[in-house]
């Protein structure tokens, strides 16, 4: 009985986690540049003093889904959207540089070039500054022009440049606060050539119907593993007043 319970409380723990991991694909369906978490669930034994009949139900992180989102052409100058196979870098929360594909790009009040949620965008020294302009358009190899505030149209200055590097799936790892960062012994190199489309941006990669579907498997499953834990707790009770009715 002790098998039944262990079996069906490892199951409904990983199955919540799991479930978590979906809602957050589910949640970022729309998000810019969003890739999709994946996750899976194996049979992982239990060491200890003992036979070995116990086995744990545990999810593991099997990182993200490289998969490109569809692109939607928005005309805004500072929507960007970058090649297959390369990334934007910005300023993480930490300091340290990370990567996005989240090209919905802004200034702010201070003349700091930021995504939409706020990183830093970084240049080839750093990041990137704007100085007050009347017009601004991003080439296809990243290079920022504008036109200085004040200025006539045929008066253009070149503000920066993206720092945009090329990566493979396994080259990334993504962190809690959803940026991806090169892993361990990894350096990435700057990506060549025209690498960057302005007036358009790439969406999340989510599959909504997929994902629709998952969270009722994942619902079921976890009602399952908790009749199997109820079950368990109904043989307990009644080999307990069998044993007291001896």
């Amino acid at each position: 009985m002790d098998r039944a319970l262990y079996v069906g409380m490892s199951g409904a723990m990983q199955t919540l986690l799991a479930q978590a991991a979906n809602s957050n694909n589910l949640a970022n369906a729309n998000t810019t540049g969003f890739r999709a978490q994946l996750v899976d669930a194996q049979s992982m034994p239990v060491n200890g003093p003992g036979l070995p009949s116990r086995v744990n139900a545990q999810l593991l992180d099997q990182g993200w889904d490289s998969t490109a989102g569809s692109l939607t052409q928005t005309g805004r100058d500072l929507d960007v959207a970058v090649r297959d196979g390369s990334w934007l870098a910005v300023q993480g929360s930490d300091g340290n540089e990370a990567y996005t594909r989240a090209g919905n790009l802004r200034v702010d009040a201070y003349g700091q070039l930021l995504t939409g949620s706020g990183q830093p965008v970084l240049g080839d020294n750093g990041p990137i500054s704007v100085p007050p302009y009347s017009s601004i358009k991003v080439g296809g190899d990243g290079t920022i022009s504008i036109v200085p505030a004040g200025q006539s149209p045929s008066t253009q200055a070149t503000v920066g440049r993206l720092r945009v590097v090329q990566a493979s799936p396994d080259q990334l790892g993504r962190g809690e606060d959803g940026l991806m960062r090169a892993v361990p012994g990894v350096s990435l190199d700057a990506a060549s050539g025209e690498t960057v489309t302005s007036g358009v941006l790439e969406g999340s990669n989510v599959d909504l119907a997929t994902t629709m579907v998952t969270m009722i498997q994942l619902a079921r499953q976890f009602d399952l593993q908790t009749r199997i834990m109820k079950s368990a707790e109904d043989n307990s009770s009644a080999a307990t007043s069998l044993l007291k009715m001896g």
